[in-house]
């Protein structure tokens, strides 16, 4: 097949996703081409099979706001055309949905009937979506897909729940890939973070308000009252100076690093004993995944998609979102004990592997070949 992929190229988790789908579809033959603003964050390497279009939009004094959405168009209308794509995926409701539903429009015109798949993955639903500003375009767009999918079945819940959705939505969760994710720890990374064996805990976001990075750091503080550990933060956003000057204000900074945005998340990870995630939401919760993956208990709220992931009282636990004195609780049951954390980390790895991304990329396949065969008999009878 050949595929175009529209994303968002950053650190977030549907750019993360949609790039890793990405090269995986590649590897296995396919012919994929990336359509957006700028190479994605994690496409570090090109194969025969992976192409990358850039969409560049012109500035003009008439405009306030440079037409970002009809550049995506024409972009995607471009490659479809001279590329033959079968097929394009959208990443992210907004505005990739819609500017695929004009470009189908403008395709048309040249008798090509390009079927276009929209993944939902979160924000774009249960925050941005639900913005009145925004919510009639989100509904037409999904709508208009002629395939939907989510990443969790949280999210679909919620999809239906606040937008009149009249397509089928099919669940295809996030996943990993365990090559990558399958390192051994660094000794001496380990050693010069936790030079005296304490345990050492990390947490990866954004630094948004809805990852509520300050309970992660008020958390922390109950744990070393009762266990030596360590914190490492990693990412950057604009709640990161508010976390800096909580942790000066609890007196714990020599126990915390802040390590910015970093590529190599899975070496942080690999050496870590537990995973932080206090999310208010979190549609499915990729960082988890990506630390259990590297055999890494979560301690994580209860909200959105989290429960399909972390099973309680087996790879962590969950409590309630704000519950920092049952996280700190929980956390300091898991990190007191060697056998007992050992076992957490088995049983993290283990249920990682049930995302293995071999499991979850037939999914995506099988889907395409769907779509396609949908589509080419809808016009076929037109």
């Amino acid at each position: 097949m050949k595929i175009g992929i529209v994303c968002y190229p950053t650190f977030g988790g549907s750019g993360v996703v949609a790039t890793e789908l990405g090269k995986a579809l590649a590897d296995n033959g396919h012919q994929v081409h990336f359509i957006t603003y700028s190479q994605p964050a994690r496409l570090d390497f090109f194969s025969e099979n992976l192409f990358y279009h850039e969409v560049s939009v012109s500035q003009y004094p008439l405009f306030d706001y440079a037409p970002y959405e009809l550049a995506l168009s024409s972009k995607m209308v471009d490659v479809v055309r001279f590329e033959n794509l079968d097929i394009l995926h959208v990443h992210y409701a907004i505005p990739h949905a819609s500017a695929a539903f004009m470009a189908k429009q403008i395709l048309a015109t040249y008798n090509i009937h390009i079927p276009v798949v929209t993944t939902l993955h979160g924000t774009d639903i249960t925050l941005v979506g639900k913005d009145l500003t925004y919510k009639p375009v989100v509904t037409f767009s999904i709508n208009q897909s002629d395939g939907v999918t989510a990443v969790s079945e949280d999210l679909k819940k919620a999809t239906y729940a606040h937008f009149e959705i009249t397509k089928d939505i099919k669940v295809i969760p996030n996943f990993i890939d365990h090559n990558r994710f399958s390192l051994k720890p660094k000794d001496h990374f380990k050693k010069a973070i936790a030079p005296q064996g304490e345990r050492i805990l990390a947490h990866t976001s954004n630094f948004r308000k809805v990852k509520r990075t300050q309970d992660v750091v008020y958390i922390f503080q109950k744990i070393l009252e009762k266990v030596p550990a360590k914190l490492l933060m990693v990412g950057d956003g604009p709640e990161r100076v508010n976390c800096e000057q909580l942790c000066r204000d609890l007196k714990v900074c020599e126990h915390v690093r802040f390590l910015g945005k970093q590529d190599a998340v899975e070496e942080i990870l690999s050496v870590s004993d537990l995973f932080m995630m206090p999310s208010e939401a979190e549609s499915f919760g990729l960082a988890a995944l990506e630390a259990m993956a590297c055999k890494v208990p979560v301690i994580s709220s209860n909200t959105g998609g989290l429960p399909e992931l972390n099973v309680d009282g087996v790879t962590g636990f969950m409590d309630n979102v704000g519950d920092i004195d049952g996280m700190a609780k929980h956390a300091i049951h898991i990190l007191e004990d060697e056998n007992r954390l050992n076992q957490f980390k088995e049983n993290a790895l283990k249920r990682a592997q049930e995302f293995d991304l071999n499991l979850i990329l037939p999914m995506y396949e099988n889907f395409y070949i769907e779509v396609i065969e949908n589509n080419k008999l809808k016009f076929s009878t037109v």
